[in-house]
């Protein structure tokens, strides 16, 4: 293919010498090519540029081209950044510096430089990608950001075929694949003719490249590229979208014949609107410039990111909107979309971000007059308008550990903090971090904010003093930023002050029992000059006499009765009154208040009593929530029945059942009578003549409960003789426990407040079951039934073990585990263990996570008297740890003189399915 570009003297030797170029990716990570139709990308890695910057080359044989901003656009290449420096290369498969092996194959081959570096493996890699593109379009239409180029098909025709301007023949054996270049013919690019508004210009080739105009042409194609600035480029409305337009007809020359070949262009540089939360891209379905009549049909329409097709499955996933209409097609992306990123920028010193995202519109038709088809790819960067951002600074300064500390935020990975000036100190951020003051947080995602800490004691701390002995600090800052790579300067103003007191104020801790607050005040640098009130009392001595006041030169203690008159009742509760005790700690002269304290506590009190008699005893407490009530006019539901006794904080009732409007029920074993103390609907609150609501403003419901029918036992022993000795006959009980052990060892178990215990599907329990207070060496535990229940209910069950044996039904059985005799064992016929696996119950078969509790009967056997059934069942041989013989054993005996069988019931803790 024949290119015409004007190099001048740009042109370089290569100064990696040895390194090989790699197909697709280079020796290092980060670095990865790929062929996206008529166009290469190649993506670098933040990680490889390590904050340098990248200069980008073409190679072509032997010799490396730098890759200028006008020859990019004049030769196909695009280049885009991210905050995160992560540089993405596009350039046209057609490209200045393409080897195209034929119109099917092209090779492209760029240098990638770190400036400031030497040329060593590490600061200079080559790249060099291979693409396959054999079903081209009659006419592919390219507009990328910076360049417009239509390829199109002509008639095979002996062109002359030309090396750039000052080209050598690449090598054989450099590495890179050559074409052979075919036989000079007479045919030769002559001129250019551009079409326009106001005119038609005609321009030698010569004079093209000059403009910055990029030729090339073989025997089947012609190229043409060209920047949408260009002077013979022109803007106009298609359907209320401006498109550049790009119009020409080349000439070819022999001798006595010219031909020419027609190329049109036409770009988009419009159709975006914006709303805060969604980007909307419009282009025209019928792009007029380039038709020749309105017969055609629109075969395939894609949608795409960065020069890359996505299917409608990822579309979807990202939330891209893709619809065809009858003028338009339109591209709906949500701002702040994964494929975009967002910049910052300071218009007049102020921060702003927007976001940035490059979407692709890919569109084959058909124009049914002259047969032909036309791939037409736009690859169109967007960027919301600015957003002012303004930085938003946290004052976290706790003035008692006299240091301001404040951050400033929260800004984008490409913001940096360059300088801080305290008052007139300009510091920069090294100097700063030096003496302590300023650290740079950087979040996961990339974001930033800048902290700052300086002591109160620096000098660039200003201080005043008030009358009440108050210090003022104050700090003045400004905080210098930049904006990378771009180096746009901002700047952050703010005034920092703080106020500390010179006195250590009085602090205060309280405890209760049942009956008592008992508090401790810290004194402070005020020591015992301070006033101290007690709700709305003054503690003067004679009061705090009466609390068992005592003191030391820093503190003092008191104890004060939850009955008193100082404390405040806060809520009545079954069986206890929650009173609470306010203090406050002031300065006597000026009355300002250092500090305030108050503990709250439940303590027991009766409130209702009932008598054998038939006489009931009920007391109402005036609490805080109402503060207007008088105590005594509360009465009984019969109003006429009123407190015996009163004051300005309770109400004391006492009655008979059958009396002041007692109300009696049964329910089952009980005979319930039930009265309310409240404040009549017309009674007068505290003397005074408002009237209550209908609501009562008080109500306090008490009940007494009496049993009808108990039964009461007594125990008596009858003797022959007064003179005869008896023994004391005593009475003892066996008790049973049973405990869930932390493994199989039995060495450690769960406690009370474990539970409950959580445990997976099919892990193992461990159990064991203890007899204990007993020395007996001839008693044996045996488990006679075990199950398992959920929650305390008797159903559902599971059955572990049935008479003695394992439940055969279960289809992970239970496991029986010898006991030996150790420290903790001395007597191992005391002692059952078995192993079940975890489970659950199910409700129409799902797993239910309630408590499983395991429940289990034991029989307690005795070797020293006559055979028992109970003792020689099946399988008590598995449970047996001691030798004895069955014939042996029997039930033990109750007392002396019964001998029933002696069972126990055991309950573990409960148990949850995790």
């Amino acid at each position: 293919m024949a290119r015409r570009v004007g190099f001048g003297t740009l042109w370089l030797l290569m100064l990696a010498v040895g390194i090989e170029a790699k197909n697709g990716y280079a020796p290092g990570s980060g670095i990865v090519a790929e062929c996206l139709g008529n166009i290469m990308r190649l993506m670098v890695d933040g990680n490889f540029l390590q904050g340098r910057s990248l200069e980008v080359d073409a190679v072509y044989g032997t010799d490396v081209v730098p890759i200028t901003s006008n020859l990019a656009s004049q030769c196909g290449y695009s280049r885009k950044s991210d905050p995160w420096g992560n540089v993405r290369l596009f350039a046209s498969l057609q490209n200045c510096f393409s080897y195209p092996l034929n119109d099917d194959n092209f090779n492209t081959t760029v240098r990638l430089r770190l400036t400031g570096t030497t040329a060593s493996e590490d600061a200079v890699q080559i790249v060099s990608k291979m693409c396959k593109r054999s079903l081209w379009a009659f006419r592919e239409i390219l507009c990328d950001r910076n360049y417009m180029e239509v390829s199109v098909g002509r008639k095979l025709l002996d062109i002359a075929v030309k090396l750039p301007l000052g080209q050598k023949a690449p090598p054989k054996g450099s590495g890179s694949v050559v074409p052979e270049q075919p036989v000079v013919s007479e045919y030769t690019m002559w001129k250019v003719l551009f079409y326009m508004p106001r005119g038609e210009k005609t321009l030698t080739v010569e004079e093209a490249f000059k403009q910055g105009y990029g030729l090339e042409s073989s025997p089947n194609r012609l190229v043409l590229r060209g920047s949408q600035n260009s002077s013979e480029a022109y803007l106009t409305d298609v359907d209320g979208v401006p498109m550049y337009v790009l119009k020409t007809s080349t000439f070819f020359r022999q001798k006595w014949m010219v031909t020419l070949v027609d190329a049109a262009v036409a770009c988009p540089a419009g159709g975006v609107s914006f709303t805060e939360d969604l980007i909307t891209w419009m282009l025209p379905r019928i792009i007029s410039p380039l038709l020749t009549s309105a017969a055609f049909t629109l075969l395939e329409v894609h949608m795409g990111i960065d020069g890359e097709q996505l299917d409608g499955i990822t579309m979807a996933s990202r939330g891209y909107v893709l619809t065809v209409t009858d003028l338009y097609i339109t591209v709906q992306i949500p701002v702040g979309s994964q494929d975009g990123y967002y910049k910052s920028y300071a218009p007049g010193y102020q921060y702003h971000i927007a976001f940035t995202v490059e979407p692709m519109l890919e569109l084959l038709w058909h124009e049914e007059d002259l047969h032909t088809d036309t791939r037409y790819k736009v690859l169109y960067p967007i960027t919301t308008p600015l957003r002012p951002m303004p930085p938003h600074l946290i004052d976290n300064t706790i003035p008692q550990k006299r240091m301001f500390e404040v951050v400033l935020g929260i800004f984008l990975p490409d913001v940096q903090l360059v300088n801080i000036t305290l008052g007139s100190l300009l510091l920069s951020v090294a100097e700063a971090n030096a003496q302590g003051f300023a650290v740079e947080n950087t979040f996961p995602n990339g974001s930033k904010t800048f902290s700052l800490q300086v002591p109160f004691s620096d000098p660039v701390v200003l201080k005043d003093t008030t009358e009440l002995q108050v210090k003022i600090f104050i700090l003045p800052l400004v905080f210098g930023l930049l904006i990378l790579p771009e180096l746009a300067p901002f700047s952050h103003p703010a005034v920092l002050e703080a106020s500390l007191q010179d006195i250590i104020l009085p602090t205060a801790t309280g405890t209760c029992d049942q009956e008592n607050f008992y508090v401790t005040v810290t004194l402070g640098s005020m020591g015992p000059n301070m006033l101290t009130m007690i709700g709305k009392t003054i503690l003067t001595t004679e009061i705090a006499s009466g609390y068992g006041y005592e003191a030391n030169g820093t503190h003092f203690s008191i104890a004060v009765p939850f009955r008193a008159v100082d404390a405040i009742y806060e809520l009545v509760e079954p069986f206890s009154l929650r009173s609470r005790l306010d203090m406050t700690f002031s300065d006597p002269v000026n009355n300002t208040n250092y500090n305030e304290f108050s503990i709250s506590c439940g303590f027991p009190v009766t409130m209702a009593e009932c008598f054998p008699n038939g006489t009931m005893t009920v007391l109402a407490i005036k609490v805080e929530s109402v503060p207007q009530l008088n105590p005594m006019y509360l009465t009984l539901r019969d109003p006429s029945c009123k407190p015996v006794f009163y004051n300005d904080r309770v109400a004391y009732f006492s009655f008979g059942v059958n009396t002041c409007g007692t109300r009696r029920k049964f329910s089952k074993n009980l005979m319930i009578y039930e009265n309310v103390v409240t404040l009549p609907m017309m009674q007068s609150l505290s003397n005074a003549s408002i009237k209550t609501s209908l609501k009562p403003l008080y109500r306090l419901q008490a009940s007494c409960h009496y049993v009808i029918n108990t039964t009461q036992m007594m125990a008596f022993n009858t003797r022959a003789q007064l003179n005869v000795p008896l023994a004391a006959t005593g009475i003892g009980k066996l008790s049973v426990r049973m405990r869930l052990s932390l493994d199989g060892s039995y060495t450690a178990f769960y406690q009370d407040t474990d539970y409950p215990v959580v445990k997976y599907l099919q892990q193992p329990l461990y159990f064991e079951v203890e007899l204990m207070q007993s020395t007996d060496p001839l008693v044996e535990l045996f488990l006679e039934n075990c199950w398992a229940t959920m929650d305390d209910q008797t159903f559902p069950k599971w059955d572990l073990i049935v008479d003695s044996c394992e439940n055969p039904g279960d289809s992970y059985p239970t496991l029986f585990h010898p006991v030996s005799a150790d420290a903790r064992v001395m007597l191992p016929s005391h002692f059952k263990r078995f192993e079940m696996a975890m489970f659950s119950f199910t409700a129409n078969g799902t797993a239910v996570k309630e408590k499983v509790i395991v429940h289990c009967d034991i029989i307690l056997c005795d070797a020293s008297g006559p055979q028992d059934s109970l003792c020689n069942k099946q399988c008590m041989n598995k449970q047996r740890i001691s030798r004895l013989g069955t014939s042996m054993l029997k039930r033990v005996h109750r007392s002396v003189t019964h001998k029933g069988p002696v069972k126990r019931r055991v309950s573990s803790g409960p148990v949850m399915l995790g």
